[in-house]
C-alpha cells in the first residue's frame, strides 16, 4: 500500500463556497477506482500554515500509475490549483519494503512532469516543504 498527502492552504480572498468547490473536486479524485481510502479535510497536524490535508492509500504501483493518469485527475487539478496558496506532497509512506520504492515513485512523477509540462508549470510555483 501506498499512501499519498498532500498539505495545502488556500489564498487570501477565496471564499468559502470556492473552498468547498475544490474540496470537493479533490474528494472526486480521491474516489477513482485506483484509490483503496481516503481523507480530505482540514489539517490537524503542526502549525505550519497548511490549512488542509489530502490522503490516499493506493495499492501497489500499477493502481499509482493509473491514478496519477486518470483523466478524473488530469481533469480536477487545473480546477484547483489557482485557488491554492501552497501545497506540500507528503510525507508519503508505504507498507511495501522495497528499498527502490522512492525511486520508482519518483520516475512515476517525473514522467507526468514531462507529459504534462502545463501541469508542471502550474504545481511548481505553490510546492512548500513536505
Amino acid at each position: 500500500m501506498i499512501v499519498h498527502t498532500l498539505r495545502f492552504a488556500f489564498k487570501d480572498g477565496v471564499s468559502d463556497e470556492e473552498k468547498e468547490n475544490v474540496l470537493t473536486i479533490m474528494r472526486r479524485t480521491a474516489a477513482v477506482d485506483s484509490v483503496v481510502f481516503s481523507a480530505v479535510g482540514q489539517n490537524l497536524g503542526a502549525p505550519d500554515g497548511y490549512t488542509h490535508a489530502y490522503c490516499v492509500g493506493i495499492e501497489d504501483m500499477a493502481a499509482l500509475r493509473r491514478y496519477m493518469h486518470d483523466p478524473v485527475h488530469l481533469a480536477g487539478d487545473p480546477q484547483i490549483l489557482p485557488y491554492l496558496a501552497k501545497i506540500a506532497i507528503g510525507p508519503d509512506m508505504s507498507d511495501d519494503p522495497a528499498p527502490d520504492l522512492p525511486a520508482r515513485i519518483l520516475a512515476l512523477h517525473e514522467e507526468k512532469v514531462a507529459m504534462y509540462p502545463e501541469w508542471a508549470a502550474d504545481l511548481t510555483p505553490l510546492l512548500g516543504p513536505a
